[in-house]
């Protein structure tokens, strides 16, 4: 088996491809926070990070905000064109990644890594970059440079499943996703991906301000004081948490809910069951200063459903997750569940689902729901109210699953190792860093032979003849296709996908196959997703079922 050094600052660096950013203009929602958060966890930690997204069209192309890190604004040309956001002209979006890309991260990233004797880590993530991954796989072997580079594609959820070339892309990258529930998902579309888990910045694991939540409580006295904050979808199970609310009120128990939704449309279909439901809302708009947001708390009419219609600060948020009762995350569909995360990053009580939550442990350091039905949280608020042994033991070891989750632990204790284990399993060799100083004075080439014509002789133009200019060259066609087609061409009967190699791997370029070798056997075993697992080590080579030759 390939020995590789380890895995650190100075032999590997970082290149983060996903549509969402930094920018306001490029946060969309989870996918923008993630991937800042982790570029810049990456380069506190002294990796060469680069993260390419569509970006700010009034903003530098590129930008380093930090030691370390390096922002790539792409597609700003378009996004010029197209000012609403990030998926504003979506589709023209993802042809010029498709189309540009592979050749800039070969030449701009991978190449400069190599000859520095580093390796390059691509993450690339959602369906989005899924054709461009398989491209930038490509075009790395035609430059002799795909084993010096670890592929992964990740999926945060389902959304473009329906897409992606799945056999392209699992042949290409390593698939992976941020829990075993979504890894149960994909099995449905034939892959099998490892599970690297999402973080969070170690600075949202904070002590509560005990002054600001005694002033919050003051603001509620008597009354039980919870908290749901999320987009206005069904998988979010709002009318759930609304009939709970209802029918608590009901049982007696005086309630006070914040909530925080989207703009969304199910939004209406939500307030308007809360009103049939008997609970009177109040909507009213809070400062980003916690301060301030709990003086206009206790200046608005008294309701059961306080409904904040403005944006919330992350300290009015922090101050909402730990000084409330419970936050309801109680989620049908969530494939990591980064609220529930951050609930317990700032001590607070945690109602989560039980999809993509793997850190959840019902009665350790959350409560966890197993259906939608609003009685459950009910009797477990109630558990709650007559057990604050149990309430205060569920937020210290809250605490202590957030540190786990920390961005810096998380890259430490599993995004390193599976990119070992990848890296083996992509047949990646070592760079050799080009020497420093003078190159060597290069062989004088032997005096031509006169006597012999030479093999192609120069061809005579006419006489005060211009050459007639030259066309510009034509983008590649996966640009014209129609859009529900760029980046999901299907492998055709006449273009199988070959069996991997086993044996030596030979080196980038060589298109004759791998030698055999016994001491390295296919193992492969069929598992519940419908694959192989692959008990031996693979050589990436370019996607057979290519049409034509990709420059």
């Amino acid at each position: 088996m390939t020995t590789l050094p380890r895995l650190a600052p100075d032999t590997l660096e970082f290149l983060l491809l996903s549509f969402e950013g930094p920018d306001q203009y490029s946060m969309a929602g989870g996918l923008g926070v993630r991937m800042k958060e982790l570029a810049f966890a990456l380069a506190h930690q002294g990796f060469r990070t680069h993260l390419v997204f569509v970006g700010d069209p009034a903003l530098p192309p590129l930008e380093s905000p930090a030691d370390n890190l390096t922002l790539h604004r792409w597609s700003q040309w378009l996004s010029a064109y197209y000012p609403a956001g990030v998926y504003h002209g979506e589709e023209a979006k993802v042809a010029d990644w498709n189309e540009q890309l592979p050749t800039f991260v070969a030449g701009e990233i991978v190449r400069p890594a190599v000859a520095a004797g580093r390796l390059v880590a691509i993450m690339a993530e959602e369906w989005h970059t899924a054709h461009a991954a398989c491209r930038i796989s490509d075009h790395l072997w035609a430059e002799g440079l795909r084993d010096k580079a670890i592929i992964l594609w990740n999926a945060n959820n389902i959304m473009g499943f329906d897409r992606i070339d799945w056999r392209r892309l699992d042949f290409c990258t390593q698939i992976t996703t941020v829990s075993r529930y979504m890894k149960h998902v994909m099995w449905d579309w034939g892959v099998n991906p490892l599970v690297i888990p999402n973080g969070i910045p170690r600075e949202r694991i904070r002590t509560a301000d005990t002054e600001l939540v005694a002033r919050l409580r003051a603001v509620f006295p008597g009354r039980e004081l919870l908290f749901k904050i999320g987009r206005f979808s069904p998988d979010k199970r709002w009318n759930m948490a609304i009939e709970a609310f209802a029918q608590e009120k009901q049982r007696g128990h005086k309630i006070a809910a914040i909530i925080r939704g989207g703009v969304e449309p199910h939004g209406m279909e939500v307030l308007a069951n809360a009103r049939a439901r008997g609970l009177t809302i109040t909507e009213l708009e809070l400062p980003v200063d916690p301060a301030q947001a709990i003086a206009a708390l206790a200046a608005a009419p008294p309701a059961d459903v306080y409904q904040v219609t403005s944006f919330m600060s992350d300290e009015v948020i922090s101050l909402f997750y730990s000084g409330t009762d419970a936050v309801l995350a109680n989620s049908g569909h969530e494939p990591f569940g980064l609220v529930g995360l951050e609930v317990m990053a700032a001590g607070g009580v945690a109602f989560v689902g039980s999809t993509g939550e793997d850190y959840a442990v019902p009665y350790l350091n959350s409560v966890v729901l197993d259906t939608d039905d609003p009685t459950e949280i009910c009797i477990a608020l109630e558990f709650l109210r007559t057990h604050p042994e149990v309430v205060a033991r569920l937020r210290a070891d809250a605490q202590e699953t957030a540190r786990s989750f920390t961005w810096e632990n998380v890259i430490l204790d599993t995004l390193l190792g599976k990119l070992a284990y990848v890296a083996i399993r992509q047949g990646v060799s070592w760079p050799i860093p080009e020497p420093i100083g003078e190159p060597a004075e290069p062989p004088l080439a032997d005096a031509p032979d006169e006597s012999k014509p030479p093999a192609h002789p120069p061809e005579e133009s006419a006489p005060d003849e211009t050459p007639p200019p030259r066309r510009p060259r034509r983008r590649s066609s996966s640009a014209h296709k129609p859009a529900s087609r760029v980046g999901t061409e299907k492998t055709s009967a006449a273009n199988p996908r070959p069996a991997p190699h086993t044996g030596a791997s030979p080196a980038l370029g060589d298109a004759s196959p791998a030698s055999s070798d016994t001491s390295l056997p296919y193992s492969g075993a069929s598992l519940a997703y419908g694959g192989n697992s692959v008990g031996r080590r693979i050589v990436i080579r370019p996607w057979p079922g290519r049409a034509r030759h990709e420059s």
